[in-house]
């Protein structure tokens, strides 16, 4: 992030369409074109992964899978795999606002099954040829699947004893007897890689560069913790000895308790790093600059004993370090990451970050604390920084001046001059597009003006998060004409 430049906070989940949920059709396309008329040259947008209980995008089934519900459905229409009567059936469109990630389990799936079935016969070699192409991930990913539908969708540690081993007879058994179910899935990323990268070719032609976000951990229930346990500290029932969280913050008085099972550190060493050379190699396939989430936590990370219920009892563990980051400089070299710095920071987190050079994230609502100088206020930022108004974890904008304390509305009105002929918002926004950071991020959200009801999560809770979606009317050619004179004004659209 060398260059002076902004952009916008939108995930592909919260992007509008037709069949229930963002994904990679038209809606994606316009909004790469909005990005381009308002001066944007970046897109940034959450992780990509398949989603399962609870649909957070950072508690995913595999780490490099992409998520088949971003397919657009249009493709499989004009391919003949499927009828428009058989989508409209699906009533997708009416289950969409906000997103039912349950209507989708079975109404999107069952379409996609529906599409492969018709394209079995004249795509197998492509299939077989995209398989071998993608090589170890994705024969895990597929086969873990397959067994995973198999054994009624249950989590792996709790299949039948014999299909928890990835190497076992019965595992190889059924991998040479279910090939049908295996290069379902098989299809399922073919169709999101071609339609992602389509994409991504488009908006790099208009000047926009796409921010993708990698969790720093992976789901207890996925298939890269099937296929590589010794990875992980697991116990011989194969549960997770300890778990990941963050101690009591800001966010939640008890903790975060995220429930990831923590990775045996000493094992990835002594393989050279290789999963997280090649996830991150596989990452930098996708996007074009990777935002690592909770990046304090390679120096260290808060471990939780496995089934406590908060994660105010974990210690601080050491974590590896800049030796993990020297690993994958040596394979891949200089990478555009940003490190998610957020959170408690010792000398040490920060010594880290200043070693890698990746630019950290500074949050402006985390700027006006009246009782402290915050190192979050525009004036003490450095270039090395990606300063944003707010991210998918806070409030947007306009609730968070609802609900602040009077002295801290008051720090903000006077150090950003914010007034409601310009709008709180566009102030919000100008404080951050007129720093000295090279990357401006807000969120679209905070454009609109939009309340809490269009949070994307609130952190340490579940049930009501990752389902908001944008109305397609709110990009107007307006908005974008503001955008770009505010890009301009600060010097971020050269």
């Amino acid at each position: 992030m060398t260059k002076r430049s902004s952009g916008i906070l939108l995930p592909i989940f919260s992007l509008p369409g037709p069949y229930g949920i963002g994904d990679f059709g038209k809606s994606a396309y316009n909004f790469v074109d909005f990005l381009e008329a308002a001066g944007q040259k970046n897109w940034q947008i959450l992780p990509l992964g398949v989603t399962s209980y609870g649909d957070s995008p950072y508690q995913c089934l595999s780490a490099f899978a992409g998520n088949p519900y971003f397919i657009d459905l249009k493709t499989f229409v004009e391919l003949g795999y499927l009828s428009k009567f058989e989508v409209s059936k699906a009533r997708l469109e009416k289950e969409s606002k906000p997103i039912d990630y349950g209507h989708l389990f079975k109404a999107k799936m069952g379409l996609l099954k529906k599409a492969y079935k018709r394209a079995e016969s004249t795509m197998e070699e492509t299939l077989t040829d995209y398989l071998k192409e993608q090589g170890e991930w994705l024969r895990y990913f597929a086969l873990y699947m397959a067994i995973k539908d198999f054994q009624s969708d249950k989590a792996w540690s709790d299949w039948d004893r014999e299909y928890r081993h990835v190497g076992s007879p019965e595992v190889l058994a059924f991998e040479a007897a279910y090939q049908e179910e295996i290069k379902f899935w098989v299809f399922t990323q073919y169709f999101f890689e071609m339609q992602w990268q389509r994409l991504k070719h488009y908006a790099n032609q208009k000047g926009v560069s796409i921010i993708g976000d990698l969790p720093i951990y992976v789901a207890e229930d996925s298939a890269d913790v099937w296929a590589r346990p010794d990875y992980f500290k697991l116990g011989t029932d194969h549960k997770p000895l300890t778990v990941a969280g963050v101690p009591p913050d800001a966010f939640s008085e008890t903790g975060q308790l995220w429930g990831n099972p923590i990775y045996n550190w000493k094992q990835m060493k002594q393989d050279g790093y290789r999963w997280w050379i090649e996830r991150i190699r596989h990452s930098f396939t996708r996007y074009d600059a990777l935002r690592i989430d909770h990046f304090r936590g390679f120096e260290a990370y808060w471990e939780v004993e496995y089934g406590a219920e908060t994660a105010a009892a974990g210690k601080w563990v050491k974590g590896p370090g800049l030796a993990l980051f020297k690993a994958i400089h040596k394979a891949l070299g200089p990478l555009n990451i940003i490190a998610e710095d957020l959170g408690y920071l010792t000398p040490e987190v920060k010594q880290l970050i200043e070693a890698t050079g990746y630019p950290g994230m500074k949050v402006l609502q985390f700027a006006f604390d009246p009782e402290v100088e915050s190192f979050y206020l525009p004036h003490h930022l450095t270039q090395n920084a990606v300063i944003y108004t707010g991210t998918h974890d806070n409030e947007t904008i306009s609730g968070w001046l609802d609900n602040i304390p009077k002295k801290e509305f008051r720090k903000a009105v006077n150090y950003l001059k914010l007034n409601y002929d310009e709008g709180l918002n566009w102030g919000m926004i100008r404080g951050a597009w007129s720093s000295t950071a090279n990357l401006a991020v807000a969120p679209i959200q905070d454009f609109l003006d939009l309340d809490n009801s269009a949070r994307i999560n609130v952190p340490s809770t579940i049930g009501n998060n990752w389902t908001w979606r944008l109305e397609e009317s709110a990009l107007t050619p307006a908005l974008a004409e503001r955008i770009r004179g505010l890009t301009q004004l600060y010097g971020r659209d050269r």
